[in-house]
């Protein structure tokens, strides 16, 4: 069993790692660090932490997974390595390409794990659209989209989510995810282009963004905005027998939100009214109806993490993977 120590209790802390954590038998959710908040309150068997240094300075403590703030990954996940600590760190993993190759050396001069927290390789709808796409229910794709829309017109509470600096705006946050949904499909891209925009009155941080990737044949654009009132196609993919498309965010965030815990009946999967539409030809005769989406699970992340620690398994989620997803940003945000 792993001692663990979450860094940061907002979001990703709170609702999307610890839950996770306590519910695998392979973890022991020690310490939790936050400066203001009592994580107590709701899981009332974890220690309290104002300071990473209190963890650095438990040598009990295996694994430190890093959920504080975009601009403190970097300096806390090497502290971290530093101590001696395997390092899980919420995305993005850091600002900078010269950032992240950094820390994946001393990850390994220093003999330890460290993964990035890419849990929407593993939501419902996207297993589902890779799915589609290795049993090549479409033929040859030509066409991939991804839309990650929400909306927010009132800027973040937070305030560091609104403040220009290092991993700041919608590419990192939200665009991370979909570069990497990406990256694992198709690899990395022949050319990148793109542009970050402000839309939000008042807004300081890019808060959308359009990314064209170039596969050859095949064409991908991603888009993101917070000024999205009406939910279109979260999946839109085409191909040279048929089409795909997707409504619908995975939901296991809501399901943690609503008290919903991993490993309970029924958590992660989604209702038969968000799957998926499949228009294609199979054994030559058309077909058009729906698609079961696939079950979400998270723990598909923080076992094989377990594994790569303790039984030097190789890890789903490697790092060298978010440096490719990092360059795409780095191109868009410099274009």
């Amino acid at each position: 069993m792993l001692n663990v120590a979450l860094v940061g209790f907002g979001l990703s802390g709170r609702y999307l790692q610890a839950p996770f954590f306590l519910a695998n038998p392979n973890f022991n959710l020690k310490t939790i660090v936050s400066a203001s908040q009592n994580p107590q309150a709701v899981y009332p068997t974890v220690q309290v932490a104002r300071s990473l240094d209190e963890v650095l300075a438990d040598t009990e403590i295996d694994l430190v997974s890093i959920a504080s703030p975009n601009s403190t990954h970097y300096s806390h996940a090497r502290q971290c390595l530093l101590a001696g600590k395997n390092v899980l760190v919420e995305k993005p993993f850091t600002s900078t390409v010269a950032e992240a190759e950094e820390l994946i050396l001393l990850a390994k001069k220093q003999g330890k794990v460290i993964s990035i927290f890419q849990n929407r390789r593993f939501d419902s709808d996207f297993m589902t659209v890779k799915k589609v796409i290795e049993n090549k229910l479409l033929g040859e794709l030509l066409s991939f989209e991804i839309h990650f829309d929400r909306h927010k017109p009132i800027l973040n509470a937070k305030k560091w989510k609104e403040e220009t600096g290092p991993g700041s705006g919608i590419i990192y946050d939200l665009g991370s995810h979909i570069i990497d949904q990406t990256i694992v499909l198709f690899g990395k891209p022949n050319s990148v282009s793109g542009e970050t925009f402000t839309q939000r009155e008042g807004s300081e941080i890019d808060d959308a963004f359009n990314i064209r990737l170039d596969y050859g044949k095949l064409k991908v654009l991603l888009k993101s905005s917070l000024l999205v009132r009406e939910e279109g196609p979260r999946y839109i993919l085409h191909g040279t027998k048929g089409s795909f498309v997707k409504y619908g965010l995975d939901v296991q965030e809501d399901h943690l939100k609503s008290g919903l815990m991993p490993l309970m009946a029924g958590f992660g999967v989604e209702s038969a009214e968000k799957w998926g539409i499949l228009n294609t030809e199979i054994n030559g005769q058309n077909f058009r109806g729906t698609i079961e989406t696939e079950i979400g699970n998270w723990n598909f992340l923080f076992q094989n993490l377990y594994e790569a620690i303790t039984e030097g398994k190789e890890l789903l989620i490697k790092p060298e993977q978010i440096v490719e997803q990092i360059k795409i940003i780095e191109a868009v945000k410099g274009a």
